[in-house]
């Protein structure tokens, strides 16, 4: 789901920390963050008794400071026949709470000049703000306020209905290429039903959630002891523990239901799908391979060759097919198109898709790409390669971690928080992408990128007949 602006849309959080908390966890920040080369984030990170954990980041080098709340409920383990209910329950989350009324967190928090956001993914629903550093308590407050009391009513969840199916309606049904490929090449790529079904929600799905559905939905997963706080940006630690201790430590624990079973079993064989897309007006294609488990060698492995086959128009298939043979304007892709290789936690694909001249057949597309790809299994990348793929990946990095807004740094601390329980982590990639060997990289590629493996989808330009609306 992209991003929505300041008033509410679509999908999107980090935090903080506090004094009643339990001690810092095993390997201190401090001896992370000087065990690699690169990144040096001041990471605190602690547990409140309620389960809540919070990472504090401080850096006043902008008299900002960015607050992120994240709650391991995505698209992922959404309840079967409710399809779509993790966004929908994004949207009920800015509806009022028991001392903010309906959207007045909105305003409170562009009131005092920030920046309000949301999104739902796979993994986790995330809420973040962006504010002037004296407004830190204000958010926290806020936040601990709808955590603990959010005013789940008929009519609030109706409206949100009607809200996300319009979304429904304007993203997907109504535009050109409409959820490609992100929503709809999972759908073809896996197996089990949590990682393969419509995660914007079936509108029927979206009509038959009741408000005991909602009710029970948050009283399992938007539980203090289900969510990681993150603070990031110019503050006072001593106040940020206090504080978060103040409005976050009265808010209950609940109890967790067992994880369901999200593995996918290894692909064997391809697997192909066509549809007619009656808006778009060129045909389009799209490729999706299964990558290694996240944080494995492997994966570093895998993060270096997207780099080197798919990043930018210094990568080897924007060469190949944008410059040589001239078959499309741009190829783009990646490892999680919702976020990036570590903002996930489960099975994942790694895309590449692009729109294509009519005159071009699919088939051929395929095989240029499997050209490119038997050249790096069968000879290493070279040291040159592999340099600039690592020198991209950094330059990516310290966007995300260097950005004015800080969120790219959040949505890091938060996943690693949620998903290895060591936000540090975050000063260990680098050191763990400079082990990457240029035989491993080929060496995954032959392993994970085959034609057995492989998912081809192919979207037909179609004809959208006079005032066809759904």
């Amino acid at each position: 789901m992209s991003r929505h602006g300041s008033a509410i849309g679509l999908v999107c959080a980090l935090a903080l920390a506090a004094c009643s908390a339990q001690p810092a966890r095993d390997g201190p920040a401090a001896a992370d963050a000087g065990a690699a080369a690169g990144f040096n984030i001041p990471v605190e990170y602690y547990t409140l008794d309620n389960g809540l954990k919070v990472v504090l980041s401080r850096d006043d080098s902008a008299p900002t400071v960015t607050v992120g709340v994240y709650y391991r409920i995505g698209f992922r383990i959404e309840p079967k026949g409710r399809t779509g209910f993790a966004h929908l329950f994004e949207h009920l989350m800015f509806q009022g709470s028991a001392n903010l009324g309906k959207m007045e967190f909105i305003r409170l928090i562009e009131g005092n000049g920030g920046v309000v956001n949301g999104s739902t993914t796979f993994d986790y629903t995330n809420y973040f703000q962006i504010v002037p550093a004296h407004v830190l308590e204000t958010v926290l407050w806020a936040e601990a306020d709808r955590m603990q009391s959010l005013a789940i009513t008929q009519d609030n969840l109706v409206n949100q209905q009607g809200v996300v199916k319009n979304e429904v309606r304007v993203n997907v049904l109504n535009q050109p290429y409409g959820g490609f490929p992100w929503l709809t090449v999972p759908q073809v790529a896996n197996v089990n039903w949590h990682n393969a079904h419509n995660f914007y929600g079936d509108l029927d799905d979206l009509d038959a959630a009741t408000l005991e559905d909602a009710r029970e939905f948050f009283d399992t997963y938007y539980a203090p002891n289900n969510a990681v706080l993150v603070v990031a940006g110019d503050f006072d630690a001593a106040a940020a523990r206090a504080w978060i201790t103040k409005y976050f430590a009265a808010v209950p624990a609940r109890p967790q239901p067992p994880r369901p079973d999200i593995a996918e079993p290894v692909q064997t064989a391809e697997r192909r799908d066509s549809y007619v897309d009656r808006l778009a007006p060129r045909p389009a294609l799209a490729l999706a391979w299964h990558v290694p488990e996240r944080g494995t060698p492997e994966h570093w492995a895998f993060s270096l060759l997207d780099q080197i086959l798919l990043q930018g128009e210094d990568s080897l298939l924007w060469q190949r097919l944008v410059q040589q043979r001239g078959y499309t304007g741009s190829v783009a892709g990646g490892i999680n198109l919702l976020g990036n290789e570590f903002t996930y936690d489960g099975p994942m694909l790694w895309m590449l898709y692009l729109v294509h001249d009519p005159a071009v057949d699919p088939a051929a597309i395929v095989a240029e790409v499997d050209a490119e790809i038997a050249r790096l299994q069968s000879a290493p990348p070279t040291a040159a390669q592999m340099q600039r793929a690592l020198t991209k990946t950094r330059s990516a990095l310290y966007g995300l971690a260097g950005s004015s807004t800080r969120f790219g740094l959040v949505d890091l601390l938060a996943s690693f928080a949620l998903f290895d329980d060591d936000p540090a982590r975050v000063n260990r990639i680098e050191q763990e992408l400079r082990a990457v060997t240029p035989e491993l990289v080929s060496e995954v590629a032959r392993r994970y990128l085959t034609p057995a493996r492989r998912t081809v989808q192919i979207v037909e330009p179609g004809s959208a007949a006079p005032g066809a609306g759904t």
